[in-house]
């Protein structure tokens, strides 16, 4: 998350100041980036499309593949670039637009009664082209492999915003391959010191599964006024004889001031049931390889629509935005420690992009209990759950504390 911030000098002013006017402050206000522009609309599947992309050479189905960056087949090895549209670039969104527009489907949906796509979109059934077979897709999966004979399904307009769900904007292709992506969890299960020797020695084996998940990212400029007291530290000797020590005291001054503060990609992810810290932990992505978003792209692997709401995921960014603008304005106080009085911020200019994200996913059993594990597919980076041994925590306490005791004794002789 790349971010400007411009300064102005503290002013002694108090009371708490009031909600900054953007006029107020200097600094540009083209918050446009170099490498996109600002859109109504995200790309979507196009209703022509097939979920298939049948090999030119064999009739085999095609998919994507990693090193290529392209449509291959897996039999023949053809190669099919992937195929997109002349001047297609990656767009921000109108935040506040956004919102009325599905707040317009909300109402549409209730004065039809129906139900919204986000219900109706739980449970569907998919007759496969190849074999004819049924496939359920449960939830918000939009592509996954047909159970019967193996062929790469996609759930055909999807992601159509005809359907009241926000488009999808742009796609961050798989970078790390499946090998790539077994040696960096092997390293990963040899560097866990707390697994049991056992887990060492069987290592997390189970099947990987290639997904791409719904993220938002949020651009805002922010307006911010604060006011608080900066400590500064000093020392006094207190008492006499041997009650004679010296003692730590704070004088406490005024400050306040406001700032402007541009923060670029604030990344939320959208999606339920899976572990936040752990996809927290993934960060940081290569944003600016993400590419307009295109159907072929999924070709092969599995796709979840978002799970929650837009405004919510806005919600969860403005908590990271406030987090930073908080230790900004700690930093702006100075001194020793601080006391903040008061925040007030102001975001103009909310544009955001919703983006499918790669990750390889493995579920595990280790003494028949199931874990999970999560791997950055553009990265590389490995997180997820696994086994404690008991012995080795209760070892490593005990360890501690006598060093500890050993430690002490020695200071007191």
């Amino acid at each position: 998350m790349a971010e400007q911030s411009s300064t102005s000098d503290d002013m002694p002013v108090l009371p708490p100041l009031p909600v900054p006017n953007p006029a107020d402050f200097d600094g540009p206000l083209d918050l446009r980036r170099r490498d996109a522009r600002v859109g109504d609309a995200g790309q979507t599947f196009d209703a022509g499309e097939g979920r298939i992309f049948p090999c030119e050479n064999c009739g085999a189905d095609l998919e994507f593949n990693i090193g290529d960056q392209a449509l291959a087949c897996p039999y023949c090895g053809h190669v099919k670039q992937i195929d997109l549209p002349d001047g297609a670039t990656l767009q921000e969104q109108d935040f506040h637009a956004m919102l009325e527009k599905i707040r317009q489907w909300r109402e549409a949906a209730a004065e039809s009664g129906s139900e919204t796509t986000a219900v109706s979109a739980q449970r569907r059934e998919l007759r496969c082209d190849s074999c004819g077979g049924n496939v359920e897709f449960v939830g918000t999966l939009t592509s996954t492999h047909c159970p019967y004979c193996g062929s790469p399904m996609q759930l055909e307009k999807a992601h159509k915003a005809e359907q009241r769900r926000v488009p999808v904007d742009g796609v961050l292709p798989f970078q790390i391959e499946k090998q790539h992506a077994e040696q960096n969890l092997k390293h990963w299960v040899s560097s866990r010191w707390f697994a049991p020797n056992r887990f060492h020695k069987q290592g997390a084996t189970g099947r990987f599964n290639g997904v791409y998940l719904s993220y938002y990212t949020f651009d805002s400029m922010t307006y911010t006024a604060y006011s608080g007291q900066r400590g500064e530290y000093y020392w006094v000797t207190v008492g006499s004889g041997k009650n004679r020590r010296r003692q730590r005291k704070t004088r406490w001054y005024p400050a306040s001031g406001r700032f402007q503060r541009f923060f670029d990609d604030v990344l939320v992810l959208a999606n339920t049931g899976l572990r936040r810290d752990f996809m927290l932990a993934l960060e940081p992505w290569p944003l600016l390889k993400v590419v307009p978003f295109n159907q072929q792209m999924l070709a092969g692997y599995l796709a979840r629509t978002y799970d929650i709401e837009l405004d919510t995921c806005f919600t969860d960014a403005k908590g990271r935005i406030d987090s930073a603008i908080h230790s900004e304005v700690c930093q702006r106080i100075g001194g020793d420690t601080q006391r903040v009085d008061s925040i007030n911020s102001k975001y103009e200019a909310v544009t955001f992009k919703h983006l499918l994200l790669p990750v390889w996913l493995l579920a595990y059993q280790y003494r028949e209990k199931t874990y999970q594990v999560f791997i950055n597919a553009a990265t590389g980076e490995v997180q997820g759950e696994r086994p404690y041994s008991v012995w080795k925590i209760a070892f490593t306490v005990i360890a501690g504390l006598a060093l500890a005791g050993t430690i002490y004794a020695l200071t007191q002789r």
